[in-house]
């Protein structure tokens, strides 16, 4: 979390904006959270705005004087929403743990869906080859990993390397531990399958 104050003038409003910010800085390490404030009065706001946005940090918070006369502060978090949100200043640290928690529900789901729009089920090994061969899964984004029932065969997964240079990048433990395989062929040999396996091109 990075508070952003701005570069300040009269030495009363120094005052009063200190003592908001320390406050809050105190607020959001008492929660759990690690802080930066950015008090580099030789650099514009706008400047460190996209210093930190570009670093990663998932939550900037914008702190002025009419800010601190008003009682809140504002938020704008990295991904996953749109927007500034205001935020009471007293509510501040809570209000910033629920969106962090948010924020990586939001990057997490994310992940999932285009690991999900990644994955071909279902594949014959000729269909595998076939795309692999044309270069359709190294497109982004694109489908280029194949979850395939899989007996387990180190001579036929180095034949499979040698003839479309895939290789299993994992086992998912979620399909394994459900049962997936069972019931089911090899892909490639045509024997009872073992496991379910994702394999892909390694890039």
């Amino acid at each position: 979390v990075v508070p952003i104050p701005p570069k300040k003038n009269d030495e009363e409003g120094k005052v009063a904006l200190n003592d908001a910010l320390d406050k809050l800085v105190v607020d959001l390490k008492g929660a759990g959270l690690r802080v930066k404030v950015d008090d580099r009065d030789f650099v514009r706001n706008g400047a460190k705005y996209f210093e930190w946005e570009r670093k990663g940090v998932p939550l900037r918070i914008e702190l002025g004087p009419r800010d601190v006369k008003g009682g809140f502060c504002v938020f704008k978090y990295r991904a996953g929403s749109e927007g500034k949100e205001t935020v009471n200043l007293g509510e501040a640290a809570d209000a910033a743990t629920k969106g962090l928690n948010d924020f990586q529900k939001y990057l997490l789901d994310a992940a999932k869906e285009r690991l999900a729009a990644g994955v071909n089920i279902n594949t014959t090994y000729e269909e595998m080859k076939k795309a692999l061969e044309s270069d359709e899964a190294s497109m982004y984004p694109g489908a280029g990993l194949f979850l395939v029932p899989w007996k387990c065969d180190a001579t036929n997964e180095e034949k499979i390397k040698e003839e479309c240079k895939a290789t299993i990048r994992c086992y998912p433990t979620d399909v394994n531990e459900m049962g997936m395989a069972e019931g089911k062929k090899c892909f490639y040999s045509g024997e009872d399958a073992t496991h379910m396996a994702l394999f892909g091109r390694a890039f």
